[in-house]
């Protein structure tokens, strides 16, 4: 049987967690790719995420957090340094560009530099209007009485 790869729907996407988990325990896929910077993303809570960045040596003035059409887009643009000689060069500080593609009603509510890492916070915001709501049932009397259940037959026969 084939199997199915979803680390890059993790990697990338912020909301679908529910389905990609499903998809994901059902095939039992890993996969490690390597990329720069680090990241993790994080469940808080039922509607509330977090991304966190490894950005070590970028300052708060080069990097740039933007959303739009439903993705969100952190740069980080390193200023050319002076000319240095290196012995051994192990701490990557080149400009990077990471996207996530953010589900429905995920919007990014804040963003934290400390300690070289940078921390994104999302909530999922559904609309009023999409949420469930509960009907309350009156007792004693019918919700449609004679009168109100004719005038409707009859709107109901001028329409057919």
């Amino acid at each position: 049987m084939k199997s199915i790869d979803l680390t890059p729907l993790y990697r990338n996407s912020i909301g679908f967690d529910h389905l990609s988990s499903l998809l994901n325990s059902s095939l039992r896929t890993e996969s490690a790719n390597a990329s720069y910077p680090p990241y993790n993303i994080e469940v808080l809570g039922e509607n509330k995420y977090a991304i966190t960045l490894s950005v070590a040596g970028f300052s708060q003035n080069e990097l740039d957090i933007n959303v739009e059409k439903g993705v969100l887009t952190v740069r980080g643009k390193k200023a050319s340094a002076q000319e240095r000689q290196y012995l051994h060069r192990g701490i990557a500080n080149r400009s990077f560009e990471r996207k996530f593609n953010l589900a429905e009603y995920i919007e990014v509510v804040d963003a934290g530099l400390d300690n070289g890492l940078l921390s994104i916070s999302l909530v999922r915001e559904i609309p009023e209007a999409l949420k469930p709501k509960t009907i309350a049932i009156n007792t004693g009397k019918p919700a449609l009485n004679v009168n109100q259940q004719e005038s409707a037959n009859q709107g109901v026969n001028q329409v057919a």
